[in-house]
This record gives C-alpha cells, sequence and structure tokens, in this order.
C-alpha cells in the first residue's frame, strides 16, 4: 500500500488527485496541507486521513509520495522539499515558474533518488495514446505541418475560489497565463505525437480581453499563438485561449505525406483520418476531458504504477524539462518580437 500526501487542496486537488488516489485500491490517503485549514481538514474527514498545520510536519509522516497541487510559483519550493525529504513527487503543471527552478526539480530528483512526474493527462487521453500507434506505423507517412488549439473560457469560474480575482490572473502567483495553464499540455502533446522535438519558436502572447473587479486587465497573458518548427523539418502552429466562450475546442490536426489525420475535432469519432487516396478511417474511442466533464485522467494511476513497478514515469521531469523550454523560449520570442532558438 503506497502512502499518499496531498500538497494544496485547491480544485485540481478535489477534483481530479484525491478522488482518483481514493478510487485506485493500492493507495491509502494519509495526509493533506493547505495554507486553509478548514479545507484540509474537511477533506480529511471526507477521504480518511490526517491534516497537518504545515508542510514540514505532512512530510515528516510516514508517506511514501506527494502530490503538489499548489499555485504555480510555489512548486519547485514544495517539490524540491517534499523529495529532499524521500518522497516520489507529482507535480502540476506547469513544472516551475522558470527554467532553472525546472533543472534544479530535476537534479534534487536525480540526487534523491525519487520520481518526479508532471501532470500532463493530454498524452494519456485514448486518442491521443492510439494516433501516437497508428503515426508510428505510417498511417499518414512524415509529418509536413500540424496545428493544435486549446480554447476555453477561462480559470475563474473553475477555480476553487472563483471569480475575477482568481489567483491564476496574479502574476506573483501564477507567474505566467495561458501560456503555462493551456500551453504547456499542447506543447508537449506535440512532442510526444510526433516523436520530434520543437527546435525554434515564434510566438505572440497578449492579455485581450480578461479583466480583475475594477476592470483592469489581467497581470498575465490570456491568448498565445506560436509558430514550432520541429527537428525533422515540420512547421505546426499552437493557438491556445481563454476568452473562448462557447464550447472548448481542444483538437489537433497533423498533416502527413500520405494523408491527414484530425484528433477530438468531431463529436462522434475522436480520431479522422483522410489518406492520400481519400479512404476515411474513424475511431470512436472517447470524447476529450474538458473543465464542465471531469473523467477519469489516467495520471494518478500511472503515477502509482511507476511506484509499485520501480520505473520511470514517461512523462518524467526530465521528459517535461523539454517542454518548459519552448514555454520559456516562446515568451521571449513575444517579449522580443524574434524567434527563438529552443536549447
Amino acid at each position: 500500500m503506497i502512502k499518499i500526501g496531498i500538497i494544496g487542496c485547491g480544485k485540481i486537488a478535489q477534483v481530479r488527485h484525491i478522488p482518483e488516489y481514493a478510487a485506485n485500491p493500492n493507495i491509502e490517503l494519509v495526509g493533506y496541507y493547505d495554507i486553509n485549514q478548514k479545507r484540509a481538514g474537511d477533506l480529511a474527514k471526507k477521504y480518511g486521513g490526517k491534516a497537518y498545520d504545515s508542510l514540514e510536519a505532512l512530510l515528516a509522516a510516514d508517506i511514501d509520495a506527494v502530490s503538489v497541487c499548489t499555485p504555480n510559483y510555489i512548486h519547485a519550493e514544495n517539490t524540491i522539499a517534499a523529495l529532499k525529504a524521500g518522497k516520489h513527487v507529482l507535480c502540476e503543471k506547469p513544472m516551475a515558474g522558470s527554467m532553472q527552478d525546472c533543472e534544479n526539480m530535476m537534479k534534487v530528483a536525480r540526487e534523491a533518488g525519487r520520481f518526479l512526474m508532471l501532470g500532463h493527462n493530454q498524452r494519456l487521453a485514448k486518442a491521443h495514446m492510439k494516433a501516437r500507434e497508428l503515426i508510428e506505423s505510417g498511417l499518414i507517412g512524415d509529418i509536413v505541418t500540424c496545428r493544435t488549439a486549446f480554447f476555453h473560457g477561462g480559470p475563474e469560474n473553475w477555480s476553487i475560489d472563483p471569480g475575477p480575482s482568481v489567483w491564476f490572473f496574479d502574476k506573483r502567483r501564477a507567474v505566467m497565463g495561458v501560456m503555462a495553464d493551456l500551453g504547456i499540455h499542447k506543447t508537449d502533446l506535440i512532442h510526444y505525437l510526433t516523436g520530434q522535438t520543437i527546435v525554434e519558436t515564434t510566438a505572440r502572447l497578449s492579455t485581450i480581453d480578461k479583466k480583475y473587479a475594477n476592470g483592469t486587465s489581467i497581470d498575465v497573458d490570456d491568448n498565445a499563438i506560436c509558430i514550432f518548427r520541429l527537428r525533422g523539418g515540420a512547421v505546426g502552429t499552437m493557438s491556445i485561449s481563454w476568452t473562448s466562450y462557447g464550447s472548448e475546442d481542444n483538437s489537433t490536426v497533423l498533416y502527413g505525406t500520405r494523408g491527414i489525420m484530425r484528433l477530438y475535432d468531431d463529436p462522434t469519432y475522436s480520431i479522422k483520418v483522410t489518406t492520400r487516396e481519400r479512404e476515411n478511417v474513424l475511431y470512436q474511442i472517447d470524447g476529450i476531458q474538458t473543465n464542465e466533464k471531469q473523467t477519469r485522467s489516467g495520471v494518478i494511476d500511472t503515477f502509482v504504477n511507476c511506484i509499485l513497478e520501480n520505473r520511470e514515469p514517461e512523462i518524467s521531469g526530465e521528459e517535461v524539462l523539454k517542454s518548459m523550454r519552448v514555454i520559456f523560449a516562446s515568451i521571449e520570442s513575444s517579449e522580443t518580437g524574434r524567434a527563438v532558438k529552443v536549447n
């Protein structure tokens, strides 16, 4: 039985981490810590375990692993403290607020001999997993270009403390805006699907519509558009937005030398392939998760299985460093107005 602690008891912990741990027969939820002690106490009563009044007390308890579900600015601090205390860590995205912090997290994980996994659930969507298999089989040939999008109405109605003062809009706590919230998912997805690394980005991050209660614009970006160049020569675009006030768009289209693949672009078929010969190959697999429709992500079970089997998570800190480099390079591109090579 793996003993789990929860650091940060907000919305993502309540709708994903904790319920999915509770549903896993190999898990015992042991402890919870949040600056809102009542919130932690309520969860302890509901799921079992104990609410701790400090992070240090939680990390000193008899636990094997933790989920870090705190605001972005403190991911690195929480993760490093847990790793140094000998715990495996599942950290919510984005990894951290600076590239230096990201690298330090991975360095400490290696030194501690503990796993560091990131909650990039797009890789675990069933249609994305099947799509990667089909791409590797050569169904659409070599990738020439691609486009991916993630549009929804913003985090202010989803957060545990909803409204225009949500922490996602506060640069001090969020560090970045939609680029870190949605862009990291789709950047990682492009790496996953194509098997190629993004080597150059040209980006424009903007704050267009989101405002605080007093009418002033929020401190972080609410829209971003990127042009990526991949190592294999393909060029793709990523568009992300918090200002889509209708249904969500979480689609990806890949154009290959032998056909086109559309993912989560149709309400019935999660994969639609049109071959060069105009033949259609359709897969009815699943529906993409939305803020309104949270389904079992697979993230928690993947983390638990890696600990049980003592194997490095596929969505490891090391793997996610590639995508974080793209995020920070895209921010630099937007600030400087030029294309930026990704190191």
